[in-house]
Formats: structure tokens, sequence, C-alpha cells
């Protein structure tokens, strides 16, 4: 949704639209949308007044989103609804008295927008030792995470959590992404069978991380964690698992695939349908509407009859090589 969204600002704005933050943690993504005239600032001050904004798929502070409505011409927020749920959830448990303990990775954008909805509400950890080291807390307790955390290294964390604060809250459905999770189930579930693991995304990626990390517990002698093709080994042998992260395009997969060029093939396997949707924000979606409109009316067609955004049948992949 994110990377959709900031091409078509791409597309409606003259350059240079401006992004809080790397839309997605994907070098090769972020790449492009800069060769397209898009600026990534990590501070909205960088803006300059009047252009038009759009804020990452990590999420940000309240802070951030209210500089920036002031400043730029036109906001878009491309949070993800995964990582909104989270913020909600903080905003419902700090007003209610909780301490909320939040597993997150230090500095991370996700971990960092997220704490500052309630900052003297939450406290950070993501290790054992860091659950013990909490002090004794006067008011309930609940737990909430970063959604693109390991289910494994998450899972650790929650039971110790768990173990110090008995009568802990957590949320009724996982604060995890099903694309990390569904992820990491895929790559178990090859993981036997191969000598070797290549898993495509960047090293500030933190569910890519994670999958990399996977893979080596999971017994694979050689784990790759390569941006794309041109950085993996000549002369890889026996059998090769490929997986990616959440935000690698679809065409940096096949190039992998086709660098590596196995002799007996290759076999696809899959563990799960994912037809989740997330539409563009509420904003985008009407300004591309207007868009299309005046386009369709420019041309001589009819208005009632013009062709309506199809947005959901649209691979985020595909947009990019479009732009």
């Amino acid at each position: 949704m994110a990377i959709k969204a900031l091409s078509w600002m791409v597309r409606s704005f003259e350059p240079p639209v401006y992004c809080y933050h790397e839309i997605v943690h994907n070098k090769l993504v972020v790449n492009r949308f800069i060769d397209k005239g898009v600026i990534f600032v990590d501070d909205i001050a960088e803006v300059p007044e009047g252009k038009p904004i759009m804020l990452s798929a990590h999420g940000s502070a309240p802070e951030v989103v209210e500089a920036a409505r002031a400043r730029g011409s036109y906001v878009v927020d491309a949070v993800c609804p995964l990582v909104t749920k989270v913020h909600h959830e903080v905003k419902v448990r700090a007003k209610k008295g909780y301490r909320i303990i939040y597993i997150g990775h230090q500095g991370h954008e996700e971990a960092v927008g997220t704490m500052a909805v309630a900052p003297d509400s939450i406290s950070r950890v993501e290790s054992v030792a860091e659950v013990a080291a909490l002090p004794e807390f006067d008011q309930p307790t609940a737990l909430l995470a970063q959604t693109t955390l390991s289910h494994r290294d998450w899972s650790t964390v929650a039971e110790a959590a768990q173990e110090r604060f008995p009568d802990l809250w957590q949320p009724g459905r996982s604060d995890l992404c099903f694309a990390t999770t569904n992820r990491q189930s895929a790559l178990m579930a090859i993981a036997e069978q191969c000598e070797t693991m290549i898993v495509i995304g960047s090293s500030n990626s933190s569910n890519t991380t994670a999958l990399a990390k996977l893979a080596s517990e999971a017994g694979c002698r050689n784990v790759y964690r390569v941006n794309g093709p041109e950085e993996l080994p000549e002369g890889l042998t026996g059998t090769v698992g490929v997986t990616a992260g959440a935000s690698a395009p679809e065409d940096v997969v096949q190039g992998v695939l086709s660098f590596l060029n196995p002799v007996q093939g290759v076999e696809e396997v899959q563990i799960t349908d994912e037809d989740e949707y997330f539409p563009p924000p509420r904003n985008l979606r009407e300004l591309l509407n207007a868009i299309d409109t005046v386009a369709t009316f420019g041309f001589g067609g009819s208005v009632p009859n013009r062709l309506d955004l199809q947005d959901r049948k649209i691979d985020a992949s595909d947009v990019l090589l479009l732009l």
C-alpha cells in the first residue's frame, strides 16, 4: 500500500515529493523513488513549506504528523494499518492507567513512532534480560510489540514478561504482521531441505534480518542476505532456498532466480494465501479520483462511466516498474 501510494504521489505532483523516513526498508525501492525525484528526510523541518509530504509505512510520532500537516501543501500518511492498530492500543491502555511493556528494536522507526504515542507510559524491551531489569510497577501492565519482529524472538520475551507480570494484559489478536509471520513459516517449511538460504531484502529491514537469523537457527549452513542478484556469490551448489522480506519487489526475486538458473528447476512452496488488502489513504483516493474525473472529462469521456481506480488488482511491484 505504501509503495503504491508514494508512486501515485510521484505521478500526481511536480517533483520533488518529500517523504519522512524511508517509505519502506528496502534499498532498491528507495533508490527507485530517489531516481524519480523523491527526497527522503529524517526531519520535517527539512521540507520546504508548501511541498507535498508522505509519511512512511512504519508510523510517525503524533508531533511529526502535526508538523507535516502544518508545513506541507498535501500530506499523505502511509502508515501500515497494523502499526495504526498498535498505536491505538497504546493510546487506549495508557488512558486506562496501564504501564505498557513494548517489545521493539532500539531506534527502529516503528518503535520510535509507537513509543511517542504515550512516552510516559511505555517501557521498551527486546530481551529477557531487559524484562528482568524492569522495575516493579504500581499500575496494571500491558504487552504490545513492534509488528515486524520474528515470532520466535517475540515469544521468548513475551513469555518472560508474562512470568514477571502474571496479570499482564495482551491484545486478543497478535501485533505481529501477517506478512512477516507467513514468510517465517514458509522459510521453516523448506529450511531442512536447503544447504543454502538466500534472503532478499535490506539490512535495515527488521523482518528481513529476522528471516536471515531464522534460517541460520534452522541449520542452513550458508545464509546470504542480499539486496539483489548482483550481490550473490558464484558457484552455489546443492539445494538453495530463496525467500524475501515483505517489501522486496517481485522483479528482484525473479532476478535472483534467473541468476541462480538451477539445473533442476524451481519448486515453489506455498503455505497460505494472502488475500488481505489495505486501500490507499482516504485523502489520496479522493485526489486520484478527482484527477481521473478531470482527465476523463478533458478527453471527452463520460465521467459517470469512467473506470474506477483498480488498486486492489495492481501489484506494488508492477506500479514501481510503471514509474
